[in-house]
Parts: C-alpha cells; structure tokens; sequence
C-alpha cells in the first residue's frame, strides 16, 4: 500500500489528468466490449465465453483492411461488420441448439470457441503480435493539459465510447425494435403469442452484441498489441462489469466500466501489490449488497 504517492498523484493536476485519461480509454473500451456481453446474456440468456474471442477478430480485421484500404474509419466498418455476420452465424448455427439445455453445456461450447478461433487466428494471422500503431489522421500533436499530454487518437477514443453508449441507450429504450428487445428479455414466450419473430431478435441481438466487440477491438487495434488469446485478457473483465451493472442493463455496464477503469489506474499507485485484486473485491462486495448488481432487476 502506498497512500502518500496516491494522495500526490490526486493533488498533481498533470498525474491526475494522465491517470483520469488511462482509466477512461480503459473504461471505454471495456464497456463496449461488456455491453454487448450484457446484451447478449440479457436476451438470450447465454453465458458466452468466447466474447472475448469476438473482440480480438475485431482487431484483427480492422488492422487487415486498414493495410488493404489506408482507411481508418471504412476499415471500422467493416471489421465490425464482418464481425456482425459472424456473430449472427454463431448464434444460429451452433448457440440456438444450447438456449434450452444445462449452462454448463454453455459454457463448454463457447469455451471450445475460444480455442477454435485462437488457432483461426494463427493459421491466418500467424503467432507474432502485430503492432497496428497510430493511423495517418492521428499522427498529429498530443493536446497538452495542466503539463500531461493526450494523444488525439485518445481522445477520439473516449468520445467514441460516450457516443455509442448514448446510441445504444437510445436504440433500446426509444426504437420500436429496441422495445421489442427488452420485451423478449423480460419474456420471449409473451413476444411470441403477439406473433413476433423472435428468432429474428435473437440473431440480432447477437449480432449487435457481436458487432460492439468487434468495435471495441477495432478502437483498441491501434493501441494495443493484437495476438492470438488476447480476447482471454479482457473477457474476465467484461464479466465482472456485466455482474456489477446488473445483468442485460447498459447503464449498468458504462457505469461499472467507468468505476473499473478509474480502480485500475489510480489503484495501481496506491497499492499496486493489490491492484489486480481490487476489482474481484468490488465484485464481492456489489454481490454481498446488492446481488443484481446496480441496475440489473431482482429475482422476484
């Protein structure tokens, strides 16, 4: 424990900005990721593991078609598209066969898909760890604040993460299909007698689920190093943000990624022999308190 450096770290504007800036890339980028957990789980009611595994094709694919087109924002696009297809893919030819049986059969596919498309990523990609780097339309001078610098693409990365977090929120709560979403997380079997097409939902959930993975990925390729398994350091996270925010609510995830993020960056100054730690005892707690986590619905 080191409280004296954490204390002059908050008392030093350039390290608290520095800081702040690291816990919301973090927070950003683990929220897109966890929201479409969240979605997923919320809706179909499927503990999938190999979530993660959507986040790294993400990176791969936006760093593939950012060498094949020399553009940024179209190799977004279609990186996450591609990895929307995917998704849908997934859900109905192998998940739709495990909605009605045992979790631990969950489990047990999606895991095997870790271990599938880690070694997809290697046959393809090979097994070095590929630096993407900065693109062109960000190689420009870092904004400096109180004696910290932030890099453009930082930046453009955090508002990224704010935008689609309104959007998603506005999706859900103010669109037709977005009602219909929530209606068949409350309860498929009541969206079915009105006579909706309920595969239909759950194939797009999945693939809008799929596709904020594969966002998240996209937006990290840059800053990141993008191998084979990296998808596995981030999906234990993703899940504890899922329990913390309540399960299916993304309010829920931004504000649980938002709190993680801000745990990871100052707790690795003031008690950095813990630091990996702190988040797990949140989870404790958040469970011990309020088990629905803060905005997910109680058991009735």
């Amino acid at each position: 424990m080191d409280l004296s450096s954490l204390i002059e770290c908050l008392v030093d504007p350039g390290c608290l900005i520095n800081q702040t800036t690291s816990a919301l890339i973090f927070a950003m980028l683990l929220f897109l990721i966890a929201s479409g957990l969240s979605l997923i789980f919320g809706v179909l009611g499927v503990m999938n593991f190999a979530h993660g595994s959507l986040y790294m094709l993400g990176a791969y694919l936006t760093y593939t078609f950012y060498v094949g087109t020399s553009s940024f924002p179209l190799a977004i696009i279609l990186g996450c598209f591609g990895i929307g297809v995917f998704g849908v893919f997934f859900e109905r030819v192998f998940l739709k066969r495990i909605y009605a049986v045992h979790i631990l059969y969950q489990l047990l596919l999606t895991y095997a898909f870790i271990l599938i498309l880690d070694d997809v990523a290697k046959l393809v990609w090979g097994y070095e760890f590929i630096t993407m780097g900065a693109p062109d339309a960000f190689q420009r001078p870092p904004l400096e604040l109180a004696g910290s610098f932030i890099p453009t693409y930082y930046i453009f990365v955090i508002i990224v993460g704010i935008i689609v977090a309104v959007l998603l929120w506005m999706f859900l709560w103010k669109t037709r299909y977005g009602k219909l979403i929530r209606a068949t997380a409350h309860s498929s079997e009541m969206v079915m007698a009105l006579g909706k097409n309920t595969t239909l939902i759950y194939a797009g959930v999945f693939g809008i689920g799929a596709m904020l993975a594969g966002l998240g990925g996209a937006l990290a390729a840059p800053i990141r190093s993008i191998f084979p398994g990296m998808g596995s350091d981030v999906v234990v996270d993703c899940f504890i943000v899922v329990v913390v925010g309540g399960m299916g609510s993304i309010p829920g995830a931004f504000l649980a990624a938002i709190l993680i993020g801000f745990m990871r960056a100052f707790g690795i100054i003031g008690f950095p022999l813990v630091e990996e730690a702190l988040i797990f005892i949140l989870m404790a707690v958040v469970l011990i308190v309020r088990p629905q986590g803060f905005f997910g619905r109680a058991e009735l």
